[in-house]
């Protein structure tokens, strides 16, 4: 079973409509190779253009099991969940696209904080997803699962679309390419506004441009790839449910109307390939400028009662990085193998700062740092395949990573370094009846802040001793599963994991930021099903269930909070060509606890997106997407700890914060091919 299997749906009718609105493409990449674990799979860009989605991100939805949410801004990076994690803006689960990693290190909001803003959904490729640690050529975050986006190369035709919608919402987008000497040029450009439900609009201004060459073939050619985002928001951050309550704040309202933020991104990449007698080597590298601020207020007059809690995060940063891999075709037991070494390489150079502020005004620098973080990574496997119905995967990567942190506080300066070294392995029973048995173990990890790790004293008064943590963490998973297509037009797959991270990152509300945490284990069921059931119509069914605790024992209890218990998806699309095309999907978000004994618990959150459109012979498509169609009443993400509002006790009320899900909205779209 090849791990394409999701190529065979890309007919839907969903998929078709999408494709109508945009030019067919001439798509070059690698391609993909059988997959390795009942849970890997690639979804192409027909599936990806036809979700309907609210905010960028969510393309990623895609990826069986996985939600992707916002407790602020939309400006922000979007909150995450997958396989039982609470994953915040993008701790335990590495996203790359096309070869540049966008999960940042050390960073001022949030470690493997995961901006996806500056995307142009329009011009994804394909997504390829995998879970769990099980994969040698995935590093740093890549526990809970890696996801690798991929752009287009070329267009046949350049198109313009414009969005308009509730809210407040406008976006107008144009794309197209030509042949240029002896590649294609493909250029686009994307600019965003939107207002949002809130007391406090978002005020969201967003403008992307992407400048990309190919020349040659996947196996046998480059591409560079010029990309800048800028973005400004002001947020809406999780209201505590007291206060709604007792009438002080609207649930669309605001405790700090000031909260907000501004980001910029700046990126040049490239990839080379070339392929002789010794096999393929791919060789990339990448070239990021990132800054940002962000202004939120969490806890309002916990901290301070005078002047509020707001507090300003900076980021600025240079990311620098590459990759060679060499592929080398041989023969064993008579059969084709390969084998592949890699190395990969990353220097982060950062400036961060924390400051308290009213009104974005600053008071008083909590801390400010200078970090320059390295790392290194060499990667090997070997697949082989001694038996018609047996497949043998082995591999093993090896790790440095470490730095030096030059901070305003003397004591908490230093130089930090680790290695890991992370062996994986896995066995594919079959093909009978079209059916294949995975089995799949390893070990990963994911990499805490680097001044955690060098941290003396605590920032906010330079004289209480802090407590430092281990820059690397590893992880160990193993996973069982059946992927079968035996009957005609269904593709199914089940898969059962367990999954331990020597120590869980949890969401810290009082600092808004994230700490390190107990060590956790992860024992969980994946069933994910595509069903072809006509030309036209298709079908899909995604469930996952996990049971998350900590395992090292504490009086507060072994919950993990924030950690899902169940996520459900479901899909329907129908399209028969030129007219009509539909589509309809379910979304639910199961209920977490909050709290480490398990007492305070957020509920089940089920929202329905849906799509109508026309499709006419010339070229023009008109759609209308709508979201939370049935106007659902319930919670994007819920928190609980103690905030003070004013007049409450000095030491805070602990109470459930959260940021709502947006009511009904609609947005029409109109789409033609020049």
């Amino acid at each position: 079973m090849r791990l394409g299997w999701f190529g065979a749906l890309l007919l839907t009718g969903a998929a078709q409509a999408q494709e109508a609105e945009l030019p067919a493409l001439l798509v070059t990449g690698a391609a993909a190779g059988p997959a390795a674990a009942a849970s890997e799979l690639e979804v192409p860009r027909a599936e990806l253009l036809a979700r309907p989605i609210a905010r960028t991100a969510e393309a990623l939805e895609a990826a069986p099991g996985l939600v992707v949410t916002q407790h602020s801004g939309e400006g922000k990076a979007n909150q995450y969940f997958l396989r039982g994690f609470n994953l915040d803006h993008g701790t335990d689960l590495a996203i790359t696209l096309d070869g540049m990693p966008v999960n940042m290190r050390t960073h001022a909001h949030g470690q493997g904080y995961a901006d996806l803003n500056f995307l142009i959904p329009e011009l994804l490729g394909g997504l390829r997803v995998r879970k769990g640690p099980y994969y040698a050529d995935d590093g740093d975050f890549a526990t809970a699962g890696a996801l690798r986006l991929d752009l287009v190369d070329a267009l046949e035709r350049p198109f313009v679309q414009g969005t308009v919608g509730s809210f407040g919402y406008w976006r107008g987008l144009a794309a197209g390419s030509k042949d240029l000497g002896a590649g294609t040029l493909l250029a686009a450009g994307e600019v965003a506004t939107y207002q949002g439900p809130w007391r406090n609009g978002d005020d969201l201004r967003r403008l992307n441009g992407v400048l990309r060459y190919r020349q040659g073939t996947a196996l046998d050619g480059f591409i560079l790839t010029g990309m800048g985002y800028g973005g400004r928001w002001d947020s809406t951050d999780q209201v505590p449910a007291r206060g709604v309550s007792a009438g002080l704040v609207n649930r669309f309202g605001a405790i700090d109307p000031t909260d907000g933020g501004r980001a910029q991104r700046a990126s040049l990449s490239g990839r080379y390939a070339t392929t002789g007698d010794w096999g393929t080597m791919r060789i990339s590298a990448y070239a990021i400028r990132s800054t940002l601020d962000l202004y939120n207020d969490f806890t309002y007059f916990l901290d301070d009662p005078v002047n509020g809690d707001q507090f300003h995060q900076t980021d600025r940063r240079w990311v620098l990085g590459g990759e060679v891999v060499q592929s080398l075709p041989w023969a064993a037991f008579g059969r084709a193998a390969e084998t592949r070494f890699g190395v990969q390489t990353r220097h982060d150079d950062i400036r961060l700062g924390l400051f308290r502020t009213q009104a974005r005004t600053a008071l008083s620098t909590v801390r400010q740092d200078a970090v320059r973080q390295d790392s290194l990574g060499f990667f090997t496997d070997t697949t082989l395949r001694p038996k018609d119905w047996l497949r043998l995967t082995g591999g093993l990567r090896a790790d440095w990573m470490g730095g030096r942190v030059r901070s305003d506080t003397a004591a908490n300066s230093g130089a930090a370094g680790a290695w890991i070294a992370s062996p994986k392995a896995g066995v594919v029973l079959g093909p009978w009846w079209a059916t294949e048995v995975f089995l799949n173990a390893g070990s990963g990890f994911h990499s805490n802040d680097l001044r955690g790790a060098t941290i003396r004293v605590e920032p906010a008064d330079r004289l209480t001793p802090a407590s430092r943590v281990p820059l690397l963490v590893r992880a160990k998973g193993a996973e069982l599963g059946v992927a079968t297509q035996a009957m005609p037009g269904l593709d199914s797959r089940l898969a059962a994991f367990v999954l331990e991270v020597g120590s869980e990152i949890l969401f810290l509300g009082d600092a808004g930021t994230t700490e390190p945490s107990r060590a956790s284990r992860r024992i969980g069921v994946e069933w994910n099903n595509r069903w072809q059931a006509s030309p036209a119509l298709a079908l899909d069914l995604d469930v996952a269930a996990t049971r998350t605790r900590f395992t090292e024992y504490d009086p507060a209890g072994n919950h993990v909070p924030g950690a899902p218990n169940l996520v459900l998806a479901a899909g329907a699309s129908w399209d028969e060509g030129i007219g009509w095309f539909g589509a309809a999907r379910l979304r639910v978000f199961g209920p977490r606890p909050l709290t480490e004994d398990g007492q305070e618990r957020s509920r089940t959150t089920a929202l329905v997106n849906a799509r109508a459109g026309y499709r006419l012979e010339n070229g023009v498509t008109l759609r209308l997407d709508a979201f939370n169609l049935f106007n659902t009443k319930a919670s994007q993400i819920d928190y609980w700890y103690a905030s003070r509002l004013p007049g409450e006790p000095a030491a805070g009320v602990e109470d459930r914060h959260f940021h709502p899900v947006e009511p009904l909205a609609v947005r029409f779209t109109v789409a033609a091919a020049l």
